[in-house]
């Protein structure tokens, strides 16, 4: 009975045992294992000869061309490896537009005349695939007839072995495209954008005199999450559906007393963090943190930082194996950025900054910032780029599902401004007035207990309620979603900071001033800039509605949901800036805004329907049984000649009323969501907003109410005081 399977969920998670499942990973050394499924480079030294070593690192490093004559070599060590490690398979690994990873294994074996077989695997199979392409998103690039779609290598990411209870696949790193050339993926745009960077950033670098070649964005995402029993799971069709529960009545308590906050981690929870980490270091996936977050049953990994199409790479590795680990444990892990209403969301905290081939960190400030021309030449870049295209930062994060996490008092507003902390907004303030002639020190913190240590103390505090904040030698970016692609906000960065910084090294370039010249020419530079762009620096609270009263008078975008930001996309502006630096062509952003408007329409539109499902199938017919409960309970009582108290007949009144809003307004919804708004993309996407998604949440707020009137033994959806504190 539908009534039982909530119950039976619950029997079922307080009778799992963790040493039901026990890998043999518990004694193991990690710098043993670590990378062990790596096609890395100490392999690529070690199995391939040495001209051949250097002509592909030069590829890597330097960002120069592909010899062929490199790829036979490469392709045939490679197998040679994977075979090793008991390979039967190899894939095409590449990131579609779906924000998903996507792969079509083929065997190494080739049958033979006399019925035995061999190995074989070519330099030109190791260079390009050719997937069906007609599935997957494109936005109009081509139609649905034309299916051819090529994948090409990407050496710059190591190829790696994934493991599988039965066997191994040898996947191979590639980017995705049509067959007229157009890229079709995330790592296509993402590789551009660095090269777009790095050749800017070096410009600049060189005026310092620098002999740097190469400059890489690094990138270190923090990956919030939530784990719930895959018991309760599978009896929630909204989670299982749409990521997230359409339905839910707020719980006596949820994160109200902050004790879940970096505390100690469920047994069950840890051992599935143990074995998610000891996969993900044979990958080669620098994991570094741990810990419970805000919200009950949410957590946090963080990794290393790493070159960032490493990182993006490295990233979809992390989500998809802990979603496959935890299923081992019996549990679910849910991704979605907003999975429960009332307790804190789930972002994905985009560490993000600028390295050299010398191995400098050029967003890294030293003791003195103020006299360290470089750095403040490459910050203001930075601060420049998030003025001038906030917009595309916006658009960079925006999804139907981040809609309901931003803005909230849990992730930073849509408006995106610039947290610099007290020490660097001292010396921006210095440099607008004139030039910066010193810097903020924090000095040391006693804690006034004589056994604990004094503690250096930082100039300024950190900002949770910034969507882009300075840290220590680093921005970070707060605003982007659990469940996205990192690449694609990325490509924003790399992008907008590479105008910036052209915009500079040209202005410098055009003094033809070197020396103590040049840094008085950088001084009026970055001047003029900081009193261009110093809107968009904010250090106060960005959940308060002063700062947005605030942002509106500085002219600060708010586009306060997806439907407002995407036609940023496609403004001239846009189209100029990624075609002046190759990152995408016309096409390639309309079809991406395509993209983006449709899968905002389907995910509403799949809501909807299942909103109206679970109303209709599952909680009305649990609210009827218990309205019959008391319609009988009052029967029964008039038949026995006891005159049934008033509230008895109040409590049925008010049920039956209940029931009636629910039955109307999901009658309602189904009938709106098959509506089909005329006109374009966009105005289906409007109808969504403003339609479609006020009548899912009248629905949902009558099956609420009952939620908190009907007993306990009839209610049919697991709540969220079970999903979210039942371990």
């Amino acid at each position: 009975m539908a009534e039982t399977t909530r119950l039976n969920a619950i029997r079922a998670v307080t009778g799992w045992n963790t040493t039901d499942h026990q890998p043999d990973i518990k004694n193991k050394n990690i710098r043993e294992y670590f990378g062990c499924n790596v096609f890395s480079d100490q392999v690529l030294q070690a199995k391939l000869p040495e001209n051949i070593y250097k002509s592909l690192q030069k590829t890597i490093k330097k960002g120069q061309p592909l010899d062929p004559t490199v790829a036979d070599v490469v392709a045939n060590a490679m197998k040679e490896w994977a075979l090793e490690h008991g390979a039967t398979h190899y894939t095409h690994w590449f990131q579609p537009m779906t924000g998903l990873t996507a792969e079509k294994h083929d065997s190494f074996i080739m049958p033979t005349a006399d019925g035995n077989i061999i190995t074989e695997f070519s330099g030109k199979e190791l260079i390009r695939g050719e997937p069906d392409a007609s599935s997957f998103p494109s936005g109009g690039i081509r139609a649905t007839f034309e299916a051819r779609g090529y994948t090409a290598w990407d050496p710059s990411s190591p190829a790696f072995i994934l493991d599988n209870a039965n066997g191994t696949t040898l996947c191979i790193p590639t980017a995705f495209c049509s067959w007229t050339g157009e890229a079709l993926d995330k790592k296509t745009p993402l590789l551009r954008s660095i090269d777009a960077l790095s050749t800017q950033a070096v410009r600049v670098l060189k005026l310092f005199g620098s002999n740097a070649s190469r400059v890489e964005s690094t990138c270190g995402p923090e990956q919030e999450y939530f784990l719930i029993d895959r018991n309760f799971y599978f009896a929630r069709l909204d989670l299982l559906n749409a990521g997230r529960t359409l339905f839910g009545a707020k719980p006596p308590k949820g994160q109200e007393m902050e004790d879940h906050y970096f505390g100690s981690i469920p047994e069950r929870v840890l051992a599935f963090m143990q074995e998610a980490e000891h996969e993900l270091y044979k990958l080669g996936v620098p994991v570094k943190t741990r810990h419970n977050e805000v919200a009950p049953a949410q957590y946090e990994i963080a990794p290393v930082f790493e070159q960032a199409n490493v990182a993006t790479d490295h990233n979809m590795l992390v989500m998809e194996t802990m979603k496959r680990v935890a299923q081992r444990y019996g549990m679910e892990l849910i991704l979605h950025e907003k999975p429960f209403a009332g307790v804190n969301g789930s972002g994905k905290h985009v560490n993000w900054s600028l390295g050299d081939d010398q191995g400098n960190n050029l967003l890294r400030p030293g003791e003195t910032p103020h006299d360290n021309a470089q750095f403040l030449v490459f910050m203001t870049a930075v601060i420049r780029a998030v003025f001038k295209y906030s917009k595309l930062l916006r658009v960079a994060i925006a999804s139907a599902a981040n809609d309901h996490r931003l803005g909230a008092n849990e992730a930073p507003p849509a408006i995106i401004s610039v947290f610099l902390g007290d020490m660097l907004q001292d010396i921006v303030e210095q440099i607008e007035k004139g030039g910066a002639t010193s810097t903020k020190t924090g000095g040391v913190m006693k804690i006034g207990a004589s056994v604990l240590p004094t503690l250096p103390k930082d100039a300024g505090d950190r900002n949770r309620t910034s969507p882009f904040a300075f840290t220590g030698n680093k921005f970070e970016f707060r605003a982007v979603g659990s469940s996205q692609s990192i690449a694609g906000p990325i490509v924003v960065l790399n992008t907008i900071v590479a105008e910036s910084l052209d915009y500079i090294a040209t202005e410098l370039e055009k003094s033809g001033k070197k020396g103590d010249a040049l840094n008085s020419e950088i001084q009026k530079l970055l001047q003029q800039i900081i009193a261009e762009s110093k809107a968009v620096i904010f250090n106060g609270d960005g959940y308060s509605e002063a700062w947005h009263q605030e942002a509106a008078v500085r002219g600060l975008p708010n586009r306060k949901n997806t439907v407002d930001s995407l036609p940023d996309f496609v403004a001239p502006e846009s189209i100029e800036l990624f075609g002046k630096y190759g990152v995408f062509s016309e096409r390639e952003i309309h079809s991406r805004y395509e993209i983006l408007l449709e899968g905002y329409k389907k995910t509403i539109n799949i809501e909807a329907q299942l909103t109206a499902q679970i109303a209709k199938k599952q909680i009305l017919p649990s609210c009827i049984r218990f309205q019959t409960e008391i319609a009988s309970n009052i029967s029964a009582l008039k038949a026995a000649g006891v005159e049934p108290p008033a509230s008895q007949i109040d409590f049925l009144k008010e049920i039956s009323s209940l029931i009636s809003s629910l039955q109307t307004r999901s009658t309602e919804l189904v009938k709106i969501a098959d509506h089909h708004a005329d006109g374009d993309s966009l105005a289906h996407a409007k109808y969504s907003r403003d339609v479609i998604i006020p009548a899912m949440a009248a629905v949902r707020e009558v099956a609420d109410k009952l939620e908190t009137l009907v007993a306990d033994d009839l209610w049919p959806l697991p709540t969220y005081q079970e999903m979210l504190f039942i371990k």
